[in-house]
């Protein structure tokens, strides 16, 4: 409804009959302008009461809505550090197993490389560390012999 005060369509019904009210007074009677000066301080009041009530209405549900929020938050934050730690123990348990696999493997590829190597050295004549101990105990053995033979024909 457009009136000369403004458009007041958007008024509950209660405040559009208060502000009707104001339009169907009669101009001509002298009483009636302090009447209708009454009647729109009324109406701005009451429009001015609605709005800081539905501001305060707005200002608890935000805060309601901001705390289910963060519960909401919390709760899918614990849902997901559950799931992050199960497949993190997963992937430790998994890399562990690869660790102990290649721990052997190194130590099988060791063993061949070292019976390889002595393979090798063998069929180009060089003796190995055990046959050098042996050759050296031999030479030791040979010489205090020969001491002892040099000293009885002495």
């Amino acid at each position: 409804m457009q009136t000369a005060l403004g458009n007041y369509d958007r008024i509950p019904a209660v405040q559009q009959t208060t502000v009707i009210g104001v339009s169907n007074l009669s101009d001509k009677d002298p009483d009636n302008g302090s009447h209708i000066s009454e009647k729109i301080k009324a109406s701005a009041r009451q429009i001015w009461l609605a709005g800081l009530g539905a501001y305060n209405k707005a200002e608890e549900d935000t805060g309601k809505i901001f705390e289910r929020l963060v519960k909401e938050g919390e709760e899918l934050e614990n849902m997901t550090r559950g799931a992050v730690e199960k497949r993190f123990k997963v992937v430790e348990e998994h890399v562990e197993d690869v660790r102990e696999k290649a721990t052997g493997t190194l130590g099988k590829l060791e063993s061949v490389f070292d019976q390889r190597v002595s393979a090798a050295l063998s069929r180009l004549g060089i003796p190995s560390k055990k046959r050098i101990e042996e050759l050296e105990a031999r030479v030791s053995e040979l010489e205090n012999q020969l001491k002892k033979a040099g000293k009885q024909n002495s």
